[in-house]
């Protein structure tokens, strides 16, 4: 039977609205410090609230303190002031699965933090973590492809502006969204950076205004605090909340379980900046030991390293296939008797419980294949990229995995 897809109506609100205006809160400090400063005066921003809505995209992992400092201080400004807000998210991976609208009021009462099918869920049920490099892809499929489905429903092509809260420092993302911005009718602004608002700048307001520390927003598992010079703020967040720590961990200890370069932070592992001798690492550490214990797989990983025509370099395809579940040490002393009987080599992590044994190693250089058995959290499902086998046969014609674990 086809899945059941929901995407419900937007609540009496059809594209003969009179809406003109969207504003972006992504609930961090610049969009919340742009919010909380039009809401003085609204007309003196040139904002009509009658004709504006204040869109969230929920991405399923917001830090604890963000959600409790929106309900405290931003929601009560927005019941006050009878602001729409509405809240979306995905029901699926797909766009053809639909989203979902959460809550659309100018009453808002709480910030619903998740919907149907989240980042996290997303990237969990295939064994990956967010990628340090290239564009944003996690930040557009969670936020960016949500709010443009609602806004193609709402507006229909007829003209609105969208407002963004990019501050000061980020004039670059102006500009890439001036150059990448195709929807019919929109025209973005982005008045932070016109006022010549900072981080520092909204930082300061929102102290002010709230007597709080307003910190920044992003998914507990986000990839970039590296990048982004904030890796010693996020790891004191991490070390607050011990039990998030563990579950980025764990996320984190999978994705490596079946490709030992799916680092979060691209050469560096979030495992490895923990240290066991220091109490309020070990209390990460010790929440990580307590995600690990649930039922665990043994996964047959593939995966196809393929040059196009012109001999360039094709997207990696993979294939992951479970092959049994059990507990870790039972999983694991499996694979390591099966493999030693091969004379295959078996990497053993014994503090956490990983066995990892390699049929096929990945070569200097492409065309080529990667071949592997491999324990972890039993969480990741089955799934091959479109045409693997007949890649997979023409590359190695036909060659196959050699231990009878099946």
């Amino acid at each position: 039977m086809p899945r059941q897809i929901y995407t419900p109506p937007l609540l009496g609100f059809t594209t003969d609205d009179d809406l003109d205006t969207v504003i972006n809160w992504g609930l961090g400090a610049d969009s919340t410090a742009y919010l909380a400063r039009m809401l003085t005066a609204p007309a003196s921003y040139g904002i009509d609230l009658d004709r504006t809505a204040v869109l969230c995209m929920a991405t399923g992992s917001e830090w604890p303190e963000t959600r409790l400092l929106v309900e405290e201080f931003m929601l009560p400004l927005l019941r006050e002031h009878g602001v729409r807000f509405v809240q979306l998210a995905r029901n699926g991976h797909l766009q053809s699965d639909g989203f979902t609208v959460l809550d659309d009021s100018r009453q808002p009462d709480r910030l619903c933090v998740r919907g149907p099918w989240t980042l996290w869920d997303d990237q969990e049920s295939v064994g990956t973590v967010p990628q340090v490099a290239g564009t944003r892809k996690c930040s557009l499929w969670a936020k960016g492809d949500v709010g443009d489905w609602w806004l193609k429903q709402v507006f229909g092509g007829r003209p609105f502006r969208q407002i963004m809260g990019f501050n000061a420092d980020e004039e670059g993302r102006r500009f890439s969204d001036q150059i990448t911005s195709r929807m019919p009718g929109r025209t973005g602004e982005f008045p932070l950076i016109d006022w010549g608002w900072h981080r520092q700048q909204c930082e300061d307001y929102l102290l002010k205004r709230f007597g709080v520390h307003w910190p920044k927003s992003y998914c507990t598992f986000c990839c970039f605090p590296a990048s982004m010079g904030a890796l010693p703020a996020h790891m004191e967040r991490m070390r607050s909340h011990p039990d998030i720590a563990g579950e980025v961990l764990r996320l984190e200890y999978t994705a490596m379980s079946l490709n030992p370069n799916a680092k979060l932070y691209g050469r560096r592992s979030l495992l490895e900046l923990f240290d066991p001798a220091q109490p309020r690492d070990r209390a990460c550490l010790e929440a990580f030991e307590r995600e690990l214990d649930m039922p665990w797989a043994l996964y047959h990983v593939r995966r196809l390293f393929l040059l196009s025509e012109d001999g360039k370099n094709r997207p990696v395809k993979r294939s992951t296939e479970r092959v049994d579940i059990g507990r870790p040490h039972q999983l694991a002393r499996r694979l390591i008797s099966v493999s030693e009987r091969h004379g295959i080599d078996v990497e053993h992590d014994p503090v956490y419980g990983r066995a990892r044994a390699w049929l096929r190693p990945r070569a200097a250089a492409r065309p080529m294949a990667e071949e592997l058995f491999t324990t972890a959290p039993g969480r990741v499902i089955d799934k091959q990229d479109n045409n693997f086998e007949k890649h997979w046969h023409a590359l190695l014609s036909g060659s196959a995995a050699q231990l009878p674990l099946a």
